[in-house]
């Protein structure tokens, strides 16, 4: 059978380069002023999603992404990976999104996109580490959920068959189709850029990353699959006061980058004294806690 896939990514802050204009003054993160990167885990589900579509011929795979124009360049690197078509949701009305919001815009969005099979995504991303998005998205579209995904091991008879690792262990689970599915770091890495696919989609913008005196316009004419799909709030139908700040009761006070150094060393026993000394020093250095 055919799969209609979409994969839920998101281009995220590099973590590693937190400085102090990383918040602003409306405490939400100044992506502006942080290096981007594809978010790792959704990077793992790409991989999960190209796999099913080898595995079943016919089968698209579509990423969704929310964010500013340059987030275009999360669909442009799953085009270069083997990705069919990409939708980036971007509009000033999205942004200041939390979980709640965030999960709101892309269950809109994948309710235009319509009929599709496979919803899946990251167990997490890196700049808010919650794991809420891809379960709430399922909650919001009414649709079966299973995360923590390793692997998905087969697609039959409108069955999908995973494996998840679970807090001590390891186990196998079906889910009838429609399905959306997170997916743990420890997957399978994503292939890497394919320079076929990267001569061919070099180009692809979605209409705002795009500037007046465009060189390449005449490009654009010529090849219609360059013109990445860009929605804002109305194209979804959504309601403007469930997105973006408005629909978000989240709010973040900072963002610190901590940098541990090891200053001193001690060698503890089982003993429960000592364990019980290491605890109270790091809850009195506030390490944890």
């Amino acid at each position: 059978m055919s799969l209609k896939i979409v994969v839920l990514a998101k281009q995220v802050p590099d973590t590693r380069s937190v400085g102090k204009d990383a918040m602003t003054a409306e405490g939400t993160v100044n992506r502006a002023a942080l290096p981007a990167i594809f978010n790792p885990e959704d990077l793992n589900a790409l991989e999960q999603a190209l796999r099913l579509k080898e595995q079943h011929p016919g089968s698209t795979v579509g990423v969704l992404t929310m964010g500013p124009p340059r987030a275009g360049e999360i669909i442009r690197q799953g085009l270069y990976r083997g990705a069919d078509t990409g939708w980036l949701l971007t509009d000033r009305l999205f942004a200041g999104a939390d979980t709640l919001a965030t999960s709101y815009a892309l269950a809109t969005a994948i309710k235009k996109i319509g009929d599709v099979d496979i919803i899946i995504g990251g167990r997490q991303a890196i700049d808010g580490d919650t794991a809420q998005v891809g379960p709430q998205v399922a909650q919001k579209l009414g649709l079966n959920q299973v995360t923590y995904a390793e692997e998905i091991l087969k697609i039959e008879n409108g069955v999908a068959t995973i494996r998840r690792h679970i807090d001590g262990g390891v186990e196998t689970v079906e889910a009838p189709l429609p399905v959306v599915i997170t997916v743990n770091g420890s997957a399978a890495p994503c292939r890497p850029c394919n320079a076929k696919l990267v001569m061919k989609y070099k180009r692809a913008t979605c209409p705002m990353e795009r500037k007046g005196d465009d060189a390449y316009a005449s490009l654009y004419d010529e090849r219609p699959y360059l013109t990445l799909n860009q929605w804002s709030v109305a194209d979804v139908d959504g309601d403007a006061e469930q997105c973006g700040l408005s629909g978000s009761p989240t709010k973040v006070k900072t963002v610190q980058n901590i940098v541990f150094q090891a200053k001193e060393s001690q060698t503890l026993t089982a003993d429960d004294a000592d364990v019980e000394g290491l605890i109270k020093e790091l809850l009195n250095e506030k390490i944890i806690g």
